[in-house]
């Protein structure tokens, strides 16, 4: 049984690609008898009991998005006690560059560091920072990433080796639950800004037929000048925030869902998810969701923002049941290559590499200068102590 310690530096709290993955990622290696703490900011309860809150978060702009992290003094330092009282064997750092917990946790690296890279595209911050994020990445041990787009952006500003791991879907939260009849429904979920195309897809809905419903999941900074600009749709249910439960219903019940990102995307979690729930993706033409799409076999790809062409997707898919049906059959095959037990050992055979490592003196964990006066009380290093 190993201690991990995994740290995210978004709110566990506020609905995200990362949280989600972090939290199912714990889920699955508790199941496998590992003891695992998530740490990471938290605006209200903690999601799950294996949560430490580390404080607020602060929205905070970053590549065309807001971001929901914890940059402050106060959260850094609830950080290193919540580190060094675990004393964890290792740590999983999730979007390990991020200010706030995550940073914090490599630049005082009290376990061996695994470190996985979500981001693709561009970042301003990457670019601005790259030397000092070269010196600070040194402090991983094994890098991972969850795409070749990911691995790409982080090549490109701070250089090293990774090694490429899908992200997973929980799918025993699938099984046996596939709805006996589809309602005549499009759903859409994701944060509502330029990068998501939430506004292409509503304006291909004056384009389907009167008796197509469209549900939208989750808010952000587009949710009411796109609630003004298309409020003459009756057919349009705004749901606001969601839970996971309603999420997962959501999907099953839907003709089909429907992605229409623009840009940005490093991997198609949701898309997987509907095809776990039985349900025909449209999706852009994207290299994120080509990741874990194939056009015309798991789901239908169009050219991203062109609303003609995702009209008539949409329109071919609910009317047409074949396709429909060799979509939903392919879709739920495919899925099953991406389950997060599956995902959690291999990331074990990682923890076990890095501990090897410092075990060899192929990584060193020292006290950081900082922290200097405090090195006899740091718990890690005495437990490590006392075994010799």
């Amino acid at each position: 049984m190993l201690r991990i310690g995994m740290v995210s530096p978004y709110s566990l709290t506020i609905p995200g690609g990362v949280q989600q993955q972090v939290l199912g990622l714990a889920r699955s290696l508790r199941a496998m008898g590992h003891e695992v703490r998530v740490l990471g900011p938290c605006d209200g309860p903690p999601p799950d009991p294996f949560v430490t809150p580390l404080g607020n978060s602060l929205p905070t702009v970053a590549n065309g998005s807001i971001a929901p992290l914890a940059p402050d003094a106060s959260a850094a330092l609830r950080t290193i006690r919540a580190l060094n009282d675990e004393a964890f064997d290792v740590l999983h750092v999730h979007e390990p560059l991020v200010p706030g917990p995550s940073l914090t946790a490599l630049l005082v690296k009290m376990a061996p560091v695994v470190a996985t890279f979500h981001s693709a595209g561009e970042s301003a911050a990457y670019r601005t920072f790259s030397r000092q994020l070269k010196w600070i990445a040194s402090r991983i041990d094994i890098r991972v990433a969850v795409s070749k787009d990911a691995v790409e952006l982080a090549q490109r500003y701070i250089g090293g080796e990774y090694e490429v791991l899908f992200n997973g879907i929980e799918l025993s939260r699938f099984a046996g639950t596939t709805p006996v009849e589809k309602e005549n429904a499009i759903f859409f979920i994701g944060r509502h800004e330029p990068r998501k195309g939430l506004s292409v897809l509503l304006e291909a809905m004056a384009l389907l037929p009167g008796d197509v419903h469209l549900w939208v999941a989750s808010d952000g900074p587009e949710t009411e000048e796109l609630k003004r600009r298309f409020s003459a749709d009756s057919r349009i249910d705004w749901l606001g925030r969601i839970d996971d439960a309603e999420k997962y219903e959501r999907l099953r019940r839907a003709s089909l869902f429907c992605a229409p990102s623009l840009r940005g995307e490093s991997f198609g979690v949701v898309l997987l998810e509907a095809m776990a729930a039985g349900t025909p993706v449209v999706a852009s033409d994207i290299d994120g969701y080509r990741n874990v799409a194939t056009d015309a076999e798991t789901a239908v790809l169009v050219e991203p923002g062109n609303v003609q062409a995702l009209a008539s997707s949409m329109a071919r898919v609910i009317a047409d049941s074949r396709l429909s049906e060799s979509l939903i059959s392919s879709g739920l095959a495919h899925a099953q290559s991406f389950s997060m037990d599956a995902l959690a050992v291999k990331y074990v055979a990682m923890y076990e590499r890095a501990l090897h490592m410092e075990a060899t003196n192929i990584t060193t964990i020292t006290v950081p200068r900082m922290l200097k006066r405090f090195e006899g009380r740091f718990l890690r290093q005495s437990r490590l102590n006392g075994k010799k």
